[in-house]
Protein backbone atom coordinates (compact mmCIF):
# COMPACT_ATOMS: atom_id res chain seq x y z
CA UNK A 1 0.00 0.00 0.00
CA UNK A 2 1.23 3.59 -0.61
CA UNK A 3 -0.21 6.36 0.81
CA UNK A 4 0.31 10.17 0.09
CA UNK A 5 -0.91 13.21 2.25
CA UNK A 6 -1.53 15.58 -0.67
CA UNK A 7 -2.58 18.74 2.00
CA UNK A 8 -3.55 18.51 5.76
CA UNK A 9 -5.38 21.83 7.00
CA UNK A 10 -7.35 23.20 9.91
CA UNK A 11 -10.57 24.86 8.40
CA UNK A 12 -10.92 27.79 10.08
CA UNK A 13 -14.78 27.06 10.77
CA UNK A 14 -17.29 24.26 9.50
CA UNK A 15 -20.73 25.22 9.19
CA UNK A 16 -23.16 23.94 11.49
CA UNK A 17 -25.25 20.88 10.26
CA UNK A 18 -22.65 21.11 7.05
CA UNK A 19 -23.07 18.32 4.16
CA UNK A 20 -20.03 17.58 1.95
CA UNK A 21 -20.22 17.22 -1.44
CA UNK A 22 -17.83 16.37 -4.11
CA UNK A 23 -17.67 17.49 -7.83
CA UNK A 24 -15.61 17.71 -10.99
CA UNK A 25 -15.09 20.81 -12.49
CA UNK A 26 -13.41 20.90 -16.18
CA UNK A 27 -12.80 24.32 -18.11
CA UNK A 28 -11.69 24.20 -21.97
CA UNK A 29 -8.50 25.79 -22.82
CA UNK A 30 -8.37 29.76 -21.73
CA UNK A 31 -11.45 29.35 -19.86
CA UNK A 32 -11.33 32.51 -17.52
CA UNK A 33 -13.72 30.15 -14.78
CA UNK A 34 -16.50 30.82 -12.20
CA UNK A 35 -16.67 34.98 -12.16
CA UNK A 36 -15.21 35.95 -8.26
CA UNK A 37 -17.80 34.01 -5.48
CA UNK A 38 -17.77 32.85 -2.23
CA UNK A 39 -18.96 28.77 -0.61
CA UNK A 40 -20.33 29.04 2.43
CA UNK A 41 -18.11 26.41 3.96
CA UNK A 42 -14.07 25.36 3.40
CA UNK A 43 -13.11 23.41 -0.14
CA UNK A 44 -10.64 21.28 -0.58
CA UNK A 45 -9.28 20.19 -4.34
CA UNK A 46 -7.18 18.60 -6.54
CA UNK A 47 -6.39 19.37 -10.14
CA UNK A 48 -6.45 16.24 -11.71
CA UNK A 49 -5.18 17.45 -15.66
CA UNK A 50 -3.90 20.40 -16.40
CA UNK A 51 -2.95 24.00 -14.93
CA UNK A 52 -5.74 26.19 -12.75
CA UNK A 53 -5.12 29.91 -11.78
CA UNK A 54 -6.00 30.28 -8.07
CA UNK A 55 -6.40 33.21 -6.58
CA UNK A 56 -8.30 33.88 -2.92
CA UNK A 57 -8.98 37.22 -0.99
CA UNK A 58 -5.45 38.19 0.72
CA UNK A 59 -3.11 36.10 -1.57
CA UNK A 60 -1.45 36.48 -4.70
CA UNK A 61 -2.64 34.63 -7.95
CA UNK A 62 -0.79 31.27 -8.17
CA UNK A 63 -1.09 28.11 -10.40
CA UNK A 64 -1.87 24.59 -9.19
CA UNK A 65 -0.63 22.03 -11.78
CA UNK A 66 -2.23 18.34 -12.17
CA UNK A 67 -1.05 16.65 -8.99
CA UNK A 68 -1.09 19.61 -6.55
CA UNK A 69 -3.57 20.42 -3.84
CA UNK A 70 -5.78 23.55 -2.91
CA UNK A 71 -8.01 24.79 -0.52
CA UNK A 72 -9.68 27.68 0.79
CA UNK A 73 -11.62 28.62 3.67
CA UNK A 74 -14.68 29.57 2.34
CA UNK A 75 -17.23 32.28 4.29
CA UNK A 76 -16.58 35.51 3.74
CA UNK A 77 -13.20 35.13 1.85
CA UNK A 78 -13.53 35.68 -2.11
CA UNK A 79 -12.51 33.61 -4.53
CA UNK A 80 -11.18 35.64 -7.01
CA UNK A 81 -9.82 33.44 -9.77
CA UNK A 82 -10.03 29.12 -10.93
CA UNK A 83 -9.58 29.32 -13.96
CA UNK A 84 -7.63 27.33 -16.81
CA UNK A 85 -4.04 28.83 -16.87
CA UNK A 86 -3.44 27.09 -20.11
CA UNK A 87 -4.85 27.96 -23.67
CA UNK A 88 -3.92 24.57 -25.35
CA UNK A 89 -5.54 22.35 -22.74
CA UNK A 90 -8.49 21.85 -20.92
CA UNK A 91 -8.24 21.57 -16.59
CA UNK A 92 -10.05 19.51 -14.37
CA UNK A 93 -10.26 19.77 -11.06
CA UNK A 94 -12.46 17.68 -8.13
CA UNK A 95 -13.26 20.11 -5.11
CA UNK A 96 -14.78 18.79 -2.15
CA UNK A 97 -16.75 21.51 -0.07
CA UNK A 98 -18.43 21.42 2.98
CA UNK A 99 -21.87 23.38 2.55
CA UNK A 100 -23.87 25.01 4.97
CA UNK A 101 -27.97 23.46 4.58
CA UNK A 102 -30.55 26.29 2.42
CA UNK A 103 -27.55 28.29 0.76
CA UNK A 104 -25.79 27.74 -2.74
CA UNK A 105 -22.57 26.35 -2.86
CA UNK A 106 -21.34 29.25 -4.70
CA UNK A 107 -22.54 33.22 -4.04
CA UNK A 108 -21.01 34.96 -6.94
CA UNK A 109 -19.89 38.46 -5.87
CA UNK A 110 -21.38 41.61 -7.27
CA UNK A 111 -19.44 44.02 -8.98
CA UNK A 112 -19.92 47.13 -7.08
CA UNK A 113 -18.23 44.33 -4.08
CA UNK A 114 -14.94 43.81 -6.04
CA UNK A 115 -15.49 47.47 -7.09
CA UNK A 116 -15.26 48.60 -3.63
CA UNK A 117 -12.24 46.36 -3.01
CA UNK A 118 -9.97 47.63 -5.65
CA UNK A 119 -9.74 44.34 -7.54
CA UNK A 120 -9.74 44.02 -11.04
CA UNK A 121 -9.39 41.13 -13.55
CA UNK A 122 -5.98 41.87 -15.51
Amino acid sequence: MALTVLQEVAPPFVPEGAHAMTIVIEYPPGDPGTPPHRHPGPAFGYVLEGEMVFELEGAPPRVVRAGEAFWEPGGDVIHYQDGNNRDDVPVRFTVTMLCEPGKPMVDLVSEDELRAKGWSRT
